[in-house]
């Protein structure tokens, strides 16, 4: 039986590579690896926690579970935006830690082949450390996130202990 299960999930693995579920903020399209995401949903009410940083707007009650939220438009040094109806959380596991991620539209999953994805333009490094690749897309262009980027080490270990449940 434990091959069976062994083997089932290294066939999800697989299903799930390559796929990518694409968003927006502003004008740019970014993907984020499908193994990542555990749901979407509708921005709902936030409790403001103190002392956290800007990016991090607090913390959202999801059916019994308490998780932080993060706007990526904040975390990537953007202007801010008014949330609307179209502006969604995407829920992540980053190394067994969930955190909703604000962003301003979500698209689509899509299957970006290992051919079409690129690294990087060498740069400045440092601020495309969120970037881990580039997915060509037709004419367009995804920016590939590095999910565990997202948030630094130190940052993970503080949510994990804030969050708890």
């Amino acid at each position: 039986m434990k091959e069976v299960e062994k083997g089932l999930l290294e066939l999800e693995e697989d299903t799930q590579k390559g796929r990518f579920l694409t968003f927006f903020l502003g004008k740019e399209s970014y993907g984020i690896e499908i193994q990542f995401v555990t749901e979407i949903i509708g921005i709902q009410s936030i409790t403001e926690i103190p002392e956290l940083p800007e990016y991090v707007k607090g913390i959202i009650n999801l059916r019994g579970k308490i998780i932080p939220v993060m706007d990526v438009r904040l975390r990537f040094k953007k202007e801010p935006k008014t949330y609307n109806d179209r502006t969604c959380i995407i829920v992540v596991d980053i190394k067994s830690i969930s955190i909703g991620l604000i962003v301003d539209s979500v698209s689509e999953v899509l299957t970006i082949s290992e051919q079409e994805i690129v690294d990087p333009p060498e740069m400045n490094k440092g601020n495309n450390r969120y970037i881990k690749k580039i997915g060509k897309v037709g004419s367009d262009v995804k920016l590939l996130l590095d999910c565990e980027k997202l948030l630094m080490e130190d940052e993970l270990d503080d949510l994990n202990e804030a969050y708890k449940n």
